[in-house]
């Protein structure tokens, strides 16, 4: 249901802890002794796990209080930080660090007010926001003497307070997204800064006609006015949900809605996708294109409510011109991944999707669409064999390099001979690891950094200078994933600390 990377290469995975047993044991005679618990009180088996990618191996980790239909993000030190969720857990925060032995540390009273199905958005101080979640207000986190309550929001009451889609735009104010209304918010001076209008079709997007959304890569950081546009693809129509409740499934919607919120006459621009899709991950790759997986075609979120799983994952290229050379679809996977399925890109390039489980309980058989325990990972066209060739390898800076708002490093990598002969085929982006669920990856963002004056240092081998973004609001600080990216193909990643 839930799943983040964390800078150590390894995917924290969770899920709800009410459901009963897992098929996870806790390690050495633990057990979770929870009275409030509504399925299990005494329980042995595991609901979250830390998948080790290099390895290809999973630890079970001890969650104490419920999780379901929560949310996080990753502190400025890598931690994952990790808010609300259902009965003992909805005021929860959690905490994760990145290390071989680490286990979930919690703070019963951590929120002012019970958080369930919130979204959270790390912000430029290194702050946290959490917005929503059946509440139709924001806190902070960690407390402050002047951030230690609650701040109204009136548009959540006036949409939907249920996992927003929320994206820090490059002036510090927040795209914030309900149905199919979007504000952008300053949250500093709790005040609507502007109000966009509405998606074209009048059709919702967030839960439960739950689409997804994406800020898309962020370009020429050095200049005064840097563009952000956002995207937001799939969903389901109004009626899906009764049309679901009485055994009907609506076909869920083809379009995808874009608009440039940097704007000040923004409007949306539609496109029409080759599938139709409600319930879908969109994430963010190396080189900047957009991976649509996982979801139904007809239905919406919600136990029992999608039918027709979609197994073509879609590839978007933005940069491409409006139409449908935008969209490619990609080879099928054959596993069903419904409601509570994620995905994340790894640092290889690859992107590890897991979960479904579209039921009140776990049910791995007899019914339409059991639940799913596997993990698999896409691999992007990029990944193919034939392209090795053109696949550079960065040599420095090394990785955990902790790099200056502002600042120009020198970025050496090796490739094949006489590949690299245009600076313009060569493209370094940074990438924000995401906390997904329910369709949405919070926190998400690629930056593609000023580079210059490539010099070949051997037969195959190269330097250019590269620039850090000069703003927190352009990058809030913490944990990227650097790429050099050379026609489409990226390198591994290395992580670096932005600080």
């Amino acid at each position: 249901m839930h799943m983040q990377l964390l800078s150590n290469d390894r995917v924290v995975v969770f899920d709800r802890t009410d459901f009963g047993r897992s098929k996870l044991s806790l390690p050495h005679g633990k057990c979770r002794n929870d009275t409030k618990d509504l399925a299990l009180q005494y329980d042995c088996t595991a609901h979250s796990a830390e998948y080790n990618v290099r390895k290809n191996s999973i630890r079970a980790l001890m969650v104490l209080t419920d999780t379901w239909c929560s949310s996080g993000a990753v502190s400025p030190n890598g931690t994952l930080i990790q808010t609300g969720g259902f009965n003992d857990g909805d005021r929860v925060v959690r905490s994760f660090q990145p290390c071989s032995t680490c286990d979930w540390q919690e703070i019963s009273n951590g929120l002012i007010q019970r958080r369930w199905y919130a979204t959270n958005q790390i912000l430029p101080d290194g702050r946290i926001i959490v917005i929503g979640g059946q509440e139709n207000n924001y806190e902070f986190y960690p407390k402050t003497s002047t951030s230690a309550t609650v701040f109204s929001l009136t548009f959540l009451e006036q949409t939907s307070n249920l996992y927003p889609f929320v994206h820090l735009n490059v002036d510090g104010n927040l795209f914030i997204c309900a149905y199919n209304e979007a504000i952008l918010f300053n949250y500093t001076s709790n005040s609507v800064v502007h109000t966009f209008p509405p998606i074209p079709d009048y059709q919702p997007r967030t839960y439960p006609f739950t689409g997804s959304s994406v800020l898309l890569p962020l370009r020429n950081l050095q200049s005064s006015s840097v563009e952000a546009e956002v995207l937001i693809c799939g969903g389901a129509p109004w009626d899906s949900y009764q049309d679901a409740t009485s055994g009907n499934f609506t076909a869920a919607l083809n379009t995808c809605a874009r608009i440039r919120i940097t704007d000040p006459n923004a409007a949306w621009t539609m496109e029409t996708m080759p599938l139709a899709r409600v319930m879908g991950d969109m994430t963010l790759l190396p080189n900047g294109q957009v991976l649509i997986i996982n979801g139904a075609r007809r239905g919406l979120a919600g136990w029992e409510y999608g039918r027709d799983p979609v197994f073509y994952p879609v590839l978007y290229l933005p940069d491409n011109i409006n139409g449908s050379s935008r969209f490619q679809v990609q080879n099928p996977t054959t596993i069903p991944r419904m409601y509570h399925s994620t995905a994340v890109l790894l640092r290889d390039g690859r992107v590890l999707v897991g979960g479904s489980n579209p039921h009140q309980y776990y049910n791995f058989t007899g019914v339409l669409y059991p639940t799913e325990l596997s993990l698999e990972t896409f691999s992007p066209p990029y990944l193919d064999p034939r392209y090795s060739r053109f696949r550079p390898t960065i040599i420095a800076p090394a990785a955990y390099t902790k790099l200056r708002y502002g600042q120009r490093f020198l970025l050496r990598f090796s490739g094949t001979d006489q590949v690299y002969v245009n600076r313009r085929r060569l493209a370094v982006t940074m990438v924000a690891p995401s906390f997904t669920t329910h369709s949405y990856s919070m926190n998400q963002r690629l930056l593609v950094l000023d580079s210059r004056n490539l010099i070949a240092v051997t037969k195959s081998s190269y330097v250019m200078a590269v620039t850090t973004p000069n703003s927190p609001f352009l990058a809030p600080p913490g944990y990227y994933l650097l790429f050099l990216v050379h026609h489409n193909i990226p390198s591994e990643g290395i992580w670096v600390q932005l600080i």
